[in-house]
């Protein structure tokens, strides 16, 4: 049997990576969306368009907000699965 090496391209790796990074991000979205919900139920507060919002839990929503939409982009850059 005949061993054939494995050639790897520019694109795959730069796919790989992305894949990581993306699950990476998802990671930290989580966390963000389990520390929103902590700092919610501390303050008695899940609506965001109350004046007694926490102020971190806003923080963080922007931030994970951000992120999807990094998440998002990223995703499109990925090669259409067959």
């Amino acid at each position: 049997m005949k061993h054939q090496p494995h050639f790897e391209t520019t694109a795959s790796r730069q796919a790989v990576r992305t894949k990581a990074l993306i699950a990476d991000l998802d990671r930290i979205v989580q966390i963000l969306d389990d520390s929103i919900a902590a700092e919610e139920e501390l303050a008695g507060i899940s609506d965001r368009s109350q004046a007694g919002y926490p102020q971190h839990a806003r923080k963080m929503a922007a931030r994970r907000d951000n992120l999807a939409d990094t998440i998002a982009a990223l995703e499109q850059r990925l090669p259409a699965r067959r």
